[in-house]
């Protein structure tokens, strides 16, 4: 198929607004909405790095997406759209996007999101598939990094490392969990379940926030920069699954390690600690755990027994 073919029979029937045109027009067009704003975020995920070639068509399309559902539901935005670029390899067949496209069908309908438009390209390298998210919030309601004041309680949705814990098992990590762990960990990695209902429920209790990507800690280090505060965190009230603690422990280095790893797709935020009984009814089944303090000074602190965790890398880096 060429790229026309592509979009005509893969992906337009996936552009359900009437300003996507049915994806046969050079742009889309988004009427203004009074009294709210336009959230919009971008991410990329590259085969070998964000998934394997063995993976699911689908559940590489869900990642693709989910992963920017995530940063809108940090921000208190209601997802609605999005755009897609794919970089092809030569090799790729049409059943492959046959079932890359009705993963992308699967989400659309869970979250309430339409495609708008995008670009298909031929690659040498690896597949990267590049999704932007638009959402939306009333207006002068987003939930920024840099609220965070000195007494606000520090929370995390979910549990954290378990994305780490299933790539650790792909690179033939030794371990002796039993099938059901192995493979709850594993489709952590695969298919993130970013809290996505709970984020537009959080913008009026929380005072800042952001989405777990990178690592915990590394992530919880921009909120505390962009509001030029300080945070101590407690070690041993970082959530971990019983799977990912049957896998690494639970030592410090376990912590740490699931604290860093990245990948995450949760989100981490901060609050008034008076906030904390209407923020567990917003939850609404989602795990919300208090885990530190926003202190006077600068950084992230670890804490483990009354000690200061020496952390050498907060997360993941990309260069």
């Amino acid at each position: 198929m060429n790229e026309f073919d592509i979009i005509a029979e893969i992906f337009a029937p996936l552009a359900h607004h009437p300003g996507a045109f049915g994806l046969k027009d050079d742009a889309a067009v988004l009427p203004a909405r009074p009294g709210f704003d336009l959230v919009i975020t971008t991410d990329q995920i590259a085969e070998g790095t964000d998934f394997f070639a063995f993976d699911p068509a689908a559940s590489v399309a869900q990642k693709a997406l989910r992963v920017n559902l995530s940063d809108l539901a940090a921000k208190g935005a209601v997802p609605e759209f999005y755009l897609l670029v794919l970089a092809l390899p030569q090799s790729m067949d049409l059943a492959w996007l046959q079932d890359f496209a009705a993963g992308l069908a699967e989400d659309q309908k869970r979250f309430g999101v339409t495609l708008l438009g995008g670009d298909t390209a031929s690659t040498e390298g690896p597949l990267s598939i590049t999704v932007t998210a638009f959402g939306t919030v009333p207006e002068g309601k987003i939930l920024k990094r840099g609220g965070a004041t000195v007494g606000d309680a520090v929370y995390v949705t979910g549990y954290i490392g378990d994305s780490a814990g299933g790539l650790a098992i792909f690179k033939r990590e030794k371990h002796a969990l039993s099938e059901p762990q192995r493979d709850d960990l594993i489709a952590h990695y695969r298919l993130p379940e970013p809290p996505v209902d709970f984020g537009a429920r959080l913008r009026d209790l929380a005072s800042a926030s952001v989405d777990v990507s990178d690592g915990l800690l590394a992530d919880l280090g921009h909120i505390a920069s962009a509001a030029h505060v300080g945070m101590t965190i407690d070690a041993d009230t970082i959530p971990r699954s019983e799977a990912l603690r049957a896998f690494w422990g639970d030592g410090i280095e376990a912590i740490l390690r699931a604290a860093t790893g990245g990948d995450d797709y949760q989100i981490a935020f901060t609050a008034s600690p008076v906030r904390e009984a209407e923020i567990i009814a917003a939850a609404q089944g989602v795990t919300v755990t208090r885990i530190g303090t926003v202190t006077a000074g600068e950084g992230v602190e670890l804490r483990h027994k009354d000690q200061v965790v020496s952390v050498p890398k907060p997360g993941y880096r990309h260069f």
